[in-house]
C-alpha cells in the first residue's frame, strides 16, 4: 500500500454512508442493551432456566447472562484494537459487526429448556459472550473511523453519527417491546420475545450494505505507508499501557459517571417506574415503555448539538458544562420522578436524557483525539469499555440496592452525583484537543 492510494476527501455520498454505516453499529448494540435488559427479567428466567431450577435462582442467572457481556467487553475492546490498530480500522468494524449481529439473530432462534435442557442456558450464556466481546470493540472501531475520515474542523460532528446508535438503538428497542407487551402473556414468552432480537438482523443487513462500501481511514492508509515496524506497532494496547497509562485511567473515570446516569436512564428508571410500590411507582409497563420515546428523541438531538458545539467551542468547554448540569441535576431526578405520575416520571427521564446528550455527543471524538494514531482505537477503546463496566455495568444493580438497603431513591442520586464528580475531575486533569482551541 502507498500513500498515492489514500482516499480523497470524502465525498457528500460517502458521508451518507459512513453515517449508515457507524451509527448502525452502535444503534445494534444499544438495541440489543435493551431488548436484553427486558428479557432477562421477564422472560429468560422461564424459558431459559426453568425445570427444577428454583425460580429465584432462575431469575439470578438470567440477570448474571446479563451482567457477562460487560465483563468481556474490555476484552473485546484490547483484541480488536489490536485489528484495528494493526490491520485497519474498515477490518475491525466488520469483524465486530458480524459477531454482534450474529449474536443478536442467534440468541431469538435459540430453543428453550423445555427443549434441549441444560444446552439452552449454556448456549446463552455462549452468545452473550459474543456479544459483549464484539460490542467491546464496535464502538471504538466504529469512532475511530468515522473521526479519521473528517475534517479537522468537523470532527466531533462526524463523530457524532456513532453516538447517534445510542438513543436511536434504545429507541427502537423500547418500540419494538411495548408492542409486543400488546400480546397475550403465554405468547410473550412461546415465540413473542423472539421478535425484536430477529429483528437484529434488518439493522445487521443495513450496516453491512454500508460499511462493506466505506473506505478504509485515510490516517491509517497514512501509517501503512510509512514504515511498518515503526509506525504501526505489533500490540498497540502494550504501548497505551506504558506510554499513556495516566490518560487512558483518566479517559476510562470520565466515561465512567456518564456511563452510570445513562445506564440508569435507559435501564433502571424503567424497573423502577414499573415496580410495585413502596420501592417502585407501580406504573403500567407498556405506558412508560412509550414515555420513553420523547427522552430517547431529544437525547439524539442534544447529542448532535453537543457535537457540534464541541467544533466551534472545545470539547472540554462543552463537555465539563454539561457534566456540571449532569451532576446537579442528579440531586433532582429522583424527587420529580417520586411524584408518581406518569408525566412527572416522563420529564424526569427527558430532561436526563437531554443533559446527558451534551456531554456524551462531544465524548465518543474527544476519547479518539486523546491518542495518537497508532495507538488510537486500542486506547479509545479500552477506555471506553472500562468506563461502560464500572459504569453502565454496575449503575443499575447498584441503584437496586441502593434503594433496597435505604428504603429511598435518594440516595441513587447521591451515587449518580458522586459518578459525575468523578467525571468533571477527569476531565478537568486531561488536556483539550479540539482543533480550534489547539490550532491542530
Amino acid at each position: 500500500m502507498t500513500a498515492s492510494t489514500a482516499p480523497s476527501r470524502t465525498t457528500s455520498s460517502q458521508t451518507r454512508r459512513l453515517a449508515i454505516g457507524a451509527g448502525a453499529g452502535t444503534s445494534l448494540e444499544f438495541f440489543d442493551f435493551s431488548i436484553y435488559t427486558v428479557a432477562s427479567a421477564l422472560v429468560f428466567p422461564k424459558v431459559f432456566f426453568s425445570g427444577d431450577t428454583d425460580p429465584w435462582f432462575a431469575s439470578f442467572m438470567s440477570l448474571a447472562t446479563y451482567t457477562i457481556g460487560y465483563v468481556v467487553a474490555p476484552l473485546g475492546a484490547i483484541v480488536m484494537g489490536w485489528v484495528g490498530d494493526r490491520y485497519g480500522r474498515r477490518r475491525a468494524m466488520l469483524i465486530t459487526f458480524y459477531l454482534m449481529g450474529a449474536a443478536t439473530v442467534l440468541m431469538g432462534l435459540l430453543p428453550g429448556y423445555a427443549t434441549i435442557g441444560v444446552a439452552a442456558p449454556f448456549l446463552l450464556v455462549l452468545l452473550r459472550l459474543v456479544h459483549g466481546f464484539s460490542r467491546g470493540g464496535e464502538l471504538g472501531g466504529a469512532s475511530v473511523l468515522a473521526v479519521e475520515h473528517a475534517p479537522p474542523s468537523r470532527r466531533a460532528a462526524f463523530g457524532a453519527f456513532v453516538a447517534l446508535g445510542s438513543p436511536l438503538g434504545a429507541l427502537l428497542a423500547n418500540l419494538a417491546f411495548v408492542l409486543i407487551f400488546y400480546l397475550p402473556q403465554g405468547a410473550i414468552t412461546s415465540w413473542g420475545w423472539r421478535i425484536p432480537f430477529i429483528a437484529g438482523a434488518v439493522v445487521l443487513a443495513i450496516g453491512v450494505w454500508a460499511r462493506r462500501a466505506l473506505e478504509e481511514s485515510p490516517v491509517f492508509h497514512e501509517l501503512a505507508a510509512s514504515r511498518l515496524d515503526e509506525k504501526i506497532v505489533k500490540i498497540p494496547i502494550w504501548n497505551v499501557i506504558r506510554d499513556n497509562w495516566g490518560r487512558l485511567l483518566l479517559a476510562a473515570g470520565a466515561n465512567t459517571g456518564l456511563n452510570g446516569v445513562m445506564f440508569v436512564l435507559a435501564g433502571f428508571m424503567l424497573s423502577y417506574a414499573a415496580g410495585p410500590a413502596p420501592k417502585g411507582l407501580g406504573l403500567d409497563i407498556q405506558d412508560v415503555l412509550w414515555c420513553t420515546l420523547p427522552g430517547l428523541a431529544i437525547h439524539a438531538v442534544t447529542v448532535v448539538l453537543g457535537a457540534r458545539l464541541s467544533d466551534r467551542l472545545g470539547r472540554k468547554p462543552v463537555m465539563l458544562a454539561a457534566s456540571v448540569a449532569v451532576l446537579a441535576y442528579m440531586f433532582a431526578l429522583f424527587p420529580i420522578a417520586r411524584v408518581g405520575t406518569l408525566t412527572a416520571w416522563a420529564l424526569a427521564i427527558a430532561v436526563g436524557f437531554a443533559l446527558t446528550g451534551f456531554l456524551f455527543g462531544p465524548l465518543i471524538t474527544y476519547l479518539t483525539e486523546l491518542f495518537t494514531p497508532e495507538q488510537r482505537q486500542s486506547g479509545a477503546g479500552l477506555a471506553y469499555q472500562i468506563g461502560a463496566v464500572l459504569g453502565g455495568g454496575l449503575a443499575p444493580s447498584m441503584a437496586n440496592r441502593l434503594i433496597e438497603w435505604t428504603g429511598t431513591s435518594t440516595s441513587v442520586g447521591y451515587y449518580l452525583a458522586g459518578g459525575m464528580a468523578l467525571t468533571v475531575v477527569c476531565l478537568l486533569a486531561l488536556p483539550e484537543t479540539a482543533p480550534v482551541r489547539t490550532h491542530r
